[in-house]
């Protein structure tokens, strides 16, 4: 087991790979340097192995995919996980790795946006788009991530080893920040300088698709960890409509007796059925969501078990 693992994910990054490899060697010389590259086509791979890194290949094209392999893989007490890019600096490894190591995090998150992110980064829409994720999760969630699309972090074995990668692409911070929220793990903040890409980089960011695969992710996890608040919000829309179009035809029945309009009357009878339907949805798949997360915490003791037999081997 390594003591400190520092997970790159690569595409066509030859001309930032090598210094980011080196740069994280410096600064954590202890540190194994591994760099998974998904299907690069401009030597990446052979630029980070002759710096030094460990060098595997993931053929599924996506960072999801990529970081699903390097937690299958990788065993280490504390996992770093930056960008091959240079947009994060190695300046804060070290503290990253101490909350971890020694405070029980079990996620540190690079916090670019307290810093230099909206000055350092051209492009608008990116920095619209973060601000809009990390509103959006803080409000579904109640919680206070102060960064949610970084990609410099730095976790523990137990949520490495716990934790079902299902996204494919740029979403997957999303997809560990809401993970980490919702079972309640220790998050902490370590806030991290942040610069652009150099000349002749290029991001594989795209603005629109991919910002609209988080925000679908944000909406589709909000269903999966909180039915009971997804499908109520649904139910409190569906019946304010039901009670608002059958307060015109129950006044007009008051007064004439009559009802003259019953197909409106018939829809808010159904709607206000599809309301109770999906209200009564949301509790149900709450008791299961509540079943999932004992299970989850009996995994999290498995996976301690695990780590500590571990350790105790190599110090062994």
């Amino acid at each position: 087991m390594d003591q400190i693992a520092v997970l790159i994910p690569c595409y066509n990054e030859s001309k930032t790979i090598e210094k980011v490899v080196r740069d994280w060697q410096q600064t954590l010389p202890e540190a194994v340097i591994y760099v998974y590259d998904n299907n690069s086509t401009d030597g990446t791979a052979d630029i980070a192995r002759a710096a030094g890194a460990v060098v595997r290949p993931e053929y599924q094209q996506g960072k999801g995919n990529v970081i699903r392999r390097m937690f299958r893989e990788i065993d280490a007490r504390v996992y770093l996980m930056t960008d091959g890019d240079d947009t994060y600096p190695a300046d804060h490894a070290r503290e990253m790795a101490d909350l971890v190591l020694n405070r029980q995090s079990d996620m540190v998150v690079g916090d670019r946006l307290s810093s230099t992110y909206f000055t350092e980064n051209k492009r608008p829409f990116h920095n619209a788009g973060n601000s809009v994720v990390r509103w959006g999760i803080n409000t579904l969630f109640g919680s206070d991530v102060r960064d949610i699309m970084t990609g410099c972090r730095a976790f523990s074995y137990e949520f490495v080893k716990t934790f079902p990668v299902l996204s494919a692409g740029f979403e997957i911070e999303t997809e560990m920040t809401i993970h980490a929220l919702d079972k309640n793990m220790k998050i902490d903040h370590v806030v991290i300088d942040y610069r652009d890409r150099p000349a002749g980089s290029e991001s594989k960011l795209n603005t629109f698709r991919d910002g609209f695969k988080v925000l679908k992710t944000i909406l589709r996890l909000h269903r999966t960890y909180k039915p009971y608040s997804f499908f109520g919000m649904i139910a409190a829309v569906l019946m304010l409509l039901a009670i608002g179009f059958f307060i015109p035809v129950l006044v007009t029945y008051i007064r004439t007796g009559l009802v003259p309009n019953f197909p409106t009357l018939i829809v808010c009878g159904f709607t206000a059925l599809a309301a109770l339907l999906s209200f009564f949805t949301g509790l149900q798949l709450q008791n299961a969501v509540q079943k999932n997360k004992q299970d989850f915490e009996l995994q999290r003791i498995l996976a301690n078990h695990r780590f500590r037999k571990e350790v105790g081997e190599d110090e062994g």
